[in-house]
């Protein structure tokens, strides 16, 4: 018997329950974790609240982890008991024990610990496909992430940086704006006393953005498309503010022939191949130095709903986890 953060029904922070749940053996393929973390992220509450559709109830939350192996299913290859390993694809990781498909998990290399693994698995590959896939940028690039302060932007701005571009970001508070600068960001924007459209015309002295990274939804759009040069890119991978609706296609022409991409992290590492590729970038950056990372939030993770309800509110910065001890 093992203990897991269970939901019934879809709603609020409060429809979390820590409970005592029956854990099968591992299958054929699959690796059974004891974990020590599970990464926080805004995937988990869309699941939650009902804007993403959950696949059965119940359920249990949570898509990132690590931990240690302690069993290994029928047919897995390449993985023993006593592996470390952390993975971005997995179902239910709010549980102190967890099933995961070997497909989809990657060892944790020396001088990454379970917790700092736990936390950049699904944070640190979307940066990954963001920066290298969806739109390669290098020198010359000059680009703007929005939620600066946030754990996709945290890791996205170093890795811009180092990959040579101009980095401008947006923040919600003077303090979320001090703590991204120190993490590459160029120049940053505090959104609440500025208009980052008008900002950005400032700082590119009137040449705008080749990309803009929108993982904030409803509160930035259409105005993200104003800060886009002539043929840019509208990258929209996320929706913390809430759904953009009504998106009108003639917009991308009226605004300069732009270009818009809806991606997702699992569509980028559909198969075990790209899977590697990006942890192994990932895990290259922040062994080297080029990337820092700083958990700034834990919380045991039978106090799930506190960490929602702190995600929710734009309380959290950077990386947060939730402890399995």
């Amino acid at each position: 018997m093992t203990h897991a953060m269970v939901i019934d029904a879809t709603g609020g922070p409060e429809v979390m329950q820590w409970r005592e749940q029956d854990l099968a053996p591992p299958g054929p393929g699959e690796l059974r974790v004891r974990q020590s973390a599970a990464g926080l992220n805004f995937i988990d509450v869309y699941f939650r609240n009902g804007t993403y559709k959950a696949p059965s109830f119940p359920f249990v939350p949570g898509k990132e982890g690590a931990g240690t192996v302690v069993s290994v299913g029928r047919d897995v290859t390449g993985f023993a008991e006593g592996d470390r390993v952390a993975y971005a694809g997995a179902s239910g990781t709010y549980a102190e024990e967890i099933n995961v498909a070997a497909t989809g998990a990657v060892r944790i290399p020396e001088g990454i610990s379970d917790e700092v693994a736990a936390g950049i698995m699904l944070k640190g590959m979307t940066a990954e496909y963001l920066l290298r896939r969806t739109f390669p940028v290098g020198p010359g690039h000059t680009i703007l992430i929005h939620a600066a302060a946030g754990g996709v932007g945290l890791i996205a701005g170093q890795w811009a940086k180092h990959l040579g571009a101009t980095v401008i970001g947006t923040a919600g508070s003077d303090d979320k704006v001090r703590l991204a600068l120190d993490h590459g960001y160029d120049h940053v924007v505090n959104y609440r006393t500025e208009n980052f459209v008008e900002r950005v015309a400032d700082i590119t002295n009137g040449a705008k953005c080749d990309v803009v990274y929108d993982s904030v939804g409803r509160d930035t759009y259409p105005a993200s498309l104003d800060c886009l040069k002539r043929r840019g890119l509208f990258v929209s991978f996320g929706q913390s503010s809430g759904t953009i609706e009504n998106f009108d296609l003639a917009l991308l022409n009226q605004k300069g022939s732009l270009y818009v991409t809806r991606p997702s992290l699992f569509g980028y590492t559909a198969t075990r191949a790209e899977l590697e590729e990006s942890a192994n970038a990932l895990f290259d950056v922040v062994r080297s130095g080029a990337v820092r990372v700083r958990i700034d939030q834990r919380y045991p993770v039978s106090e799930a709903a506190r960490a929602h309800r702190d995600l929710e509110g734009r309380r959290t910065t950077g990386i947060s986890i939730l402890t399995m001890r």
